[in-house]
């Protein structure tokens, strides 16, 4: 079963030490160095490698980028890594500017190792340990495997091979058992004969340039497209401690996107080839049956499908333009294009794959409009998902016919927060009836007193979690002790259950109590969903200590645009209710209902600034233009009509029938 988590322990250490390698020579059984065939010559070598700064360093099990991208990256010839039509699809530039390929690099994580370590410094090297194993695994993995006991962050600022972050080889490296069953970093590396797992059948690889440069050996691999794949990072376990450093034998999950999707309709258990895996989002396949060349300067080579562009776009805008700004502090290797390129996957995931939201109108008086507010995640996990920082919440614009704001809830600030939220954290609400009450879905971690932390290590039990359920999710799941729901959103009646009360809608409905304050005409709703991937409450107790990782964040958080990331805005008209009568101003609106299709308005002066006439749907179908004391239009079919009136003191409204 591919679905209980283990204690976070350090993977075993491989009893087989393989010696260095080089480019041109590959290990016999007896580790002694052969020579084998030339494919490319030094200086095409060179200019792959001198034309893009991947790192090209090398340990004992690991090589970088850079060796990869000779063949998988750009072909300057047009051949290798191409669709039919020409696009470049190359691995390396599509991965370079991902989060993956900056784990170790990136400065909120370099920052919060530090926060963590100043809060509990006699965890330090266990903290740093385990945090590197993922966000460094090409160091951390090497140092144990070659029996150097712990890894450093220090250790990890002088390793090039680290600062690739997650490289092609820890993934691709991965051994079919285990996967889906280890988690918290514990990596399921295949140190033996030095594979390199892909989609392709054994007797269809052309394996001999890839061991002769780095020394690894292809091979098919059924796992390398298998959500597991990405299970021993994106589930973490971690252990608490109370106030004073101390263990107290509980544990938290700090994320478990890899759970999530496991208790989702994604996850079909029964007919694995018609669910969704991560791969199949963030390492999307090419809707192309032709395939590509995987290799540069091979112009015999069969195209192969499927075959996965690497764009590991995910949700985090703010961190990639923070990357992309401080690209030379950060020391990155990807291009400010290569930055942009990632940046529009992102938003394209964030805003057209992630959520579905609408707005409609329960009921409505002059004194309160009922409108109701419906999100459904599209995510094959919890939306948000992974560290407990991020954040979405809803934001309700009202106005009337004339542009005036009559409510306004939710509203980002110029400081990047919400106005009229708790200042630490707002429950889930089923109902919004006051000014003071957001709704946002976010996961709040709680201490051993249950108070509010940021603190990972003080972490012992949400306080909140009302992230939005992908659909199919159950309570009853096997994994629901890692995916809980916690929280108001638990009697919530329509959280994750659709209008029959059936559990796993994937969905949660907001219910909106705005005052109309005698309002009674046309009135325009807005709805937006904002994200936010580092608030500023995350970071806030951090920046009350000072270390060179958290004041280096600081400056790059400070000077960033910290405005939330549009997901989707939704606006619907309503103008059902509030019909008036319109003798008070000695308008005559006729004949009523319309049976010819021409509707007559007389008796009208200076009073009225303006006419509009809407259909159904809340579409501007005509408008006066002009002066008199009548008014005729043809209506441009049957139906119902709203005419709309405009005078210096207020708006009024007629509904017409066109029969």
């Amino acid at each position: 079963m591919k679905h209980r988590y283990s204690l976070p322990v350090k993977a075993a250490v491989s009893s087989v030490i393989l010696g260095s390698v080089a480019l041109s020579v590959a290990w016999t059984d007896g580790h002694v160095p052969t020579a084998r065939a030339t494919f490319h010559t030094q200086a095409e070598l060179d200019d792959y490698r001198a034309a893009l700064p991947l790192d090209s360093s090398q340990n004992t099990y690991f090589v970088g980028s850079g060796h990869c991208n000779g063949c998988h990256g750009h072909d300057p010839m047009g051949m290798a890594m191409t669709t039919v039509d020409g696009r470049d699809v190359n691995v390396s530039d599509s991965w370079r500017s991902s989060m993956m390929a900056n784990s170790a690099r990136d400065p909120f994580w370099r920052a919060k190792v530090s926060h963590e370590v100043l809060v509990n410094p006699a965890h330090q090297v266990l903290l740093e340990d385990k945090c590197t194993t993922c966000h460094a695994p090409m160091g951390n993995f090497e140092h144990h495997f070659t029996g150097q006991g712990p890894y450093s962050i220090a250790y990890m600022e002088q390793d090039d091979i680290a600062l690739d972050g997650v490289s092609c080889v820890p993934c691709h490296m991965q051994k079919e058992e285990g996967i889906g069953n280890f988690f918290s970093g514990q990596l399921q590396l295949d140190t033996l004969g030095r594979p390199i797992y892909g989609p392709y059948a054994d007797d269809d690889i052309f394996g001999a340039p890839m061991e002769s440069f780095v020394n690894y050996v292809p091979k098919y691999g059924a796992q390398i497209l298998d959500a597991g794949l990405c299970a021993g990072c994106h589930t973490l376990i971690t252990e608490t401690v109370d106030f004073d450093g101390n263990h107290t034998g509980d544990q938290f999950v700090e994320q478990a996107t890899y759970h999530e999707w496991l208790n989702s309709e994604f996850n079909n258990e029964e007919h694995p080839a018609t669910g969704i895996t991560c791969q199949g989002c963030h390492v999307p396949l090419l809707n192309d049956s032709f395939g590509v060349v995987l290799s540069a300067n091979y112009a015999f080579l069969a195209r192969k499908t499927p075959f996965g562009e690497h764009h590991f776009a995910g949700a985090n805008t703010f961190m990639l333009n923070i990357l992309k700004d401080n690209a030379n502090a950060l020391r990155v290797t990807a291009y400010p294009e290569q930055f942009d390129s990632s940046i529009a996957r992102t938003l394209r995931m964030l805003q057209q794959h992630t959520l579905m939201t609408e707005v409609s109108v329960a009921a409505r008086d002059q004194d309160t409009a009922f409108i109701d507010v419906k999100l459904t995640n599209l995510a094959g996990h919890k939306f948000p998902s992974g560290y407990p920082s991020r954040r979405a919440w809803v934001q309700l614009v009202v106005t009337n016919a004339g542009g005036d704001t009559l409510y306004n809830n939710g509203a980002p600030t110029p400081d990047g927060d919400i106005a009229g939220h708790d200042p630490l954290w707002e429950p889930h609400y089923d109902a919004i009836t006051s000014a003071d009450q957001v709704q946002i879905y976010e996961m709040v971690m709680g201490d051993v007193n249950d108070g509010f932390t940021t603190v990972l290590e003080r972490a012992k039990a949400p306080l909140k979690d009302n992230r939005l359920a992908p659909a199919g999710f159950s309570v009853n799941h096997s994994t629901y002790d890692t995916t809980m729901i916690v929280g108001t959103a638990l009697t919530d009646p329509d959280f994750n259950h659709d209008e029959m009360g059936v559990e796993g809608s994937g969905s949660d409905i907001v219910h909106y109590h705005v005052p109309m304050g005698g309002e009674i005409g046309l009135i325009n709703i807005t709805a937006t969903v904002w994200y936010q991937s580092v608030p500023p409450r995350s970071v806030a107790d951090m920046f009350t200590q000072t270390s060179p990782e958290i004041d280096s964040f600081k400056d790059m958080y400070l000077a960033a645009d910290k405005a939330p990331v549009l997901v989707q805005t939704t606006t619907h008209t309503d103008m059902t209710v509030g019909v008036d009568d319109l003798r008070e101003l000695g308008v005559h609106v006729f004949p009523n209902p319309v049976t010819n299709g021409v509707l007559q308005i007389s008796g009208l002066d200076g009073r009225i600034t303006g006419i509009e006439v809407y259909d159904a749907g809340g579409r501007k179908v005509a408008e006066r233009r002009g002066s008199g004391r009548q008014w005729s239009l043809l209506l441009p079919g049957k139906g119902t009509y709203v005419v709309v009136l405009h005078t210096a003191e207020r708006v009024f409204v007629e509904r017409v029938v066109s029969l």
